[in-house]
């Protein structure tokens, strides 16, 4: 399976990809423009949550790149001073103060410089370890645009921690994969193949959801259609059972 950005306009191996307009990277996108365009009296930390698959991470990339946003994906094993480190890095800044409290002093500095938004993806991680109050303290040093990504319960998971969850303008759900979504990742993953609507219909539903599962799944048909010679697949010639849903195989009994 080719390596490729699931949200590309552009053909596999058909050069630098775009952004196909899935919903979610619209959706994304449009949360980052209210936020920056807030009165000045609203506060400035919004999120976008959603289930694992949704696509929430590459309407990330999207975003940073359309707006010229700062973002981090934050790992599982960071501490605070890694945090913000890497928050510096993807600044540009390489002179990193020696103590957490001076990093979040220059981060503060040069959002409030550039006016350019901070998007930390996987944001769970820092509610999980008790690090989501270096989020805060970085939006209180620069009132900047602060957008949380995360998964499903995030909203919930930060009610714990309500000078943070006080601070949110809005929060917005990442969406389930449509059928208009796979049509936009077929044109991708089976540029030159022709589905029909009911081989669409039944991609979308398998995939409860997952974009991720639909680029899976568009990928074997590119696969079936070549063993065929096809250039149009159908439902009979791509059968459900032979689609990828996510489950686990069940073991057999001995």
């Amino acid at each position: 399976m080719s390596t490729v950005i699931p949200f590309s306009d552009t053909p596999v191996n058909a050069g630098t990809p775009t952004i196909a307009p899935l919903r979610n990277v619209a959706a994304l996108s449009e949360l980052i423009q209210r936020v920056q365009n807030r009165h000045h009296a609203l506060p400035g930390m919004a999120c976008f949550h959603g289930f694992s698959g949704y696509g929430k991470s590459c309407a990330a990339i999207y975003a940073a790149n359309k707006w010229r946003a700062y973002h981090v994906q934050v790992k599982s094993v960071w501490t605070r001073k890694k945090l913000a480190r890497s928050i510096l890095q993807e600044m540009g800044v390489n002179n990193a103060a020696a103590t957490v409290a001076d990093m979040i002093d220059q981060i503060g500095e040069q959002l409030s410089l550039s006016q350019r938004p901070l998007l930390i993806d996987e944001a769970d991680i820092l509610v999980k370890r008790g690090m989501i109050e270096v989020v805060r303290d970085i939006y209180e040093s620069s009132r900047s645009t602060i957008i949380l990504i995360g998964e499903e319960n995030l909203p919930h998971a930060l009610r714990r921690w309500e000078r943070v969850h006080g601070r949110m303008l809005d929060w917005v759900p990442a969406q389930p994969v449509s059928e208009a979504d796979t049509r936009h990742l077929a044109r991708l993953y089976c540029a030159d193949i022709e589905l029909d609507d009911a081989l669409i219909a039944t991609l979308t539903r398998v995939a409860s959801g997952s974009v991720r599962r639909v680029a899976v799944n568009l990928d074997r048909a590119r696969e079936r259609a070549s063993i065929l010679a096809a250039d149009k697949l159908t439902l009979a010639d791509f059968p459900e059972s032979g689609m990828f849903t996510g489950l686990a195989p069940v073991g057999r009994s001995l």
